[in-house]
């Protein structure tokens, strides 16, 4: 009974404490042990994510930060990309692997089916009726989705629902 109230705790701190906290809580553990790729990944994080406070001159909320770590993941697909087409298999399997832990920062991914259902609803709103309307459909939507979906499959979605 007492591990479950206090697991329930652990739990709801987890849930309540924000990304920055998480990935320095997460930064500790990796040093404790010994976990490499984790540590390196979450420092380079936290790099940008402090670069880009500077940047701004105020601290970064949560979905803020979420941009910052959907930024770092591209940066490591676009690198994986030319890792292997270059033959570099050693370079790949690390960019998966730093992919994955950076994907662990970000807020539940929305299904297809669930993309396509903002969307629709998006296009509806803004009442847009050819592809000529793309700019003013995505603006309206990224809002509702930044973080939580890519935008470039989301801009393909759009040009489909709209040709």
């Amino acid at each position: 009974m007492v591990y479950h109230i206090v697991n329930s705790y652990l739990n709801l701190r987890e849930a309540s404490q924000g990304v920055k906290e998480k990935l320095q809580q997460d930064m500790k553990e990796a040093l404790k042990s010994h976990d490499k790729i984790r540590l390196q990944t979450i420092r380079m994080v936290l790099a940008s994510i402090k670069n880009a406070e500077i940047e701004k001159m105020h601290s970064l909320s949560d979905e803020e930060m979420a941009a910052v770590i959907q930024r770092e993941i591209k940066m490591r697909k676009e690198a994986l990309e030319q890792f292997a087409r270059g033959g570099r298999e050693d370079l790949v399997r690390q960019a998966e692997a730093e992919i994955k832990v950076l994907e662990d920062y970000l807020p539940q991914q929305l299904s297809d089916s669930e993309l396509k259902d903002i969307i629709q609803q998006t296009i509806s709103e803004v009442g847009a009726q050819s592809s000529k309307e793309i700019g003013k459909v995505m603006a309206a939507l990224m809002p509702k989705i930044r973080g939580r979906a890519d935008g470039k499959k989301a801009n393909e979605m759009v040009r489909q629902l709209l040709a």
